[in-house]
């Protein structure tokens, strides 16, 4: 029986979801799929009210992309299950505090 993961409370999430982003622009073309996936550009990146935003689809687009996904967890030690409930986390809504720095 597999037994199911801690949860994880909204700054973990936030924590993932920032090495995420990270994660995805450290190299150009990966950078550059995101960014044609979610329409945005490399300065939408940088405005701080669409923070939220950009995280939560940082971890949309990891989701979206297995191989990606098993790159990055790999790389930053996590089980891809932790991304998956940190992905989950930032869904529910209990991420209310990103956009202001709270």
């Amino acid at each position: 029986m597999k037994k199911n993961p801690a949860p994880l409370n909204s700054d973990a999430a936030r924590d993932i979801s920032i090495r995420a982003l990270t994660f995805l622009t450290s190299e150009a073309s990966i950078l550059s799929r995101f960014l044609d996936i979610t329409g945005w550009t490399p300065e939408t990146l940088t405005i701080p009210g669409s923070r939220s935003a950009i995280l939560a689809a940082s971890l949309d687009y990891l989701m979206s992309e297995e191989d990606l996904l098993l790159t990055f967890a790999a790389n930053c030690g996590l089980d891809p299950s932790e991304v998956a409930l940190a992905h989950r986390t930032l869904q529910s809504g209990n991420d209310s505090s990103a956009d202001t720095g709270n």
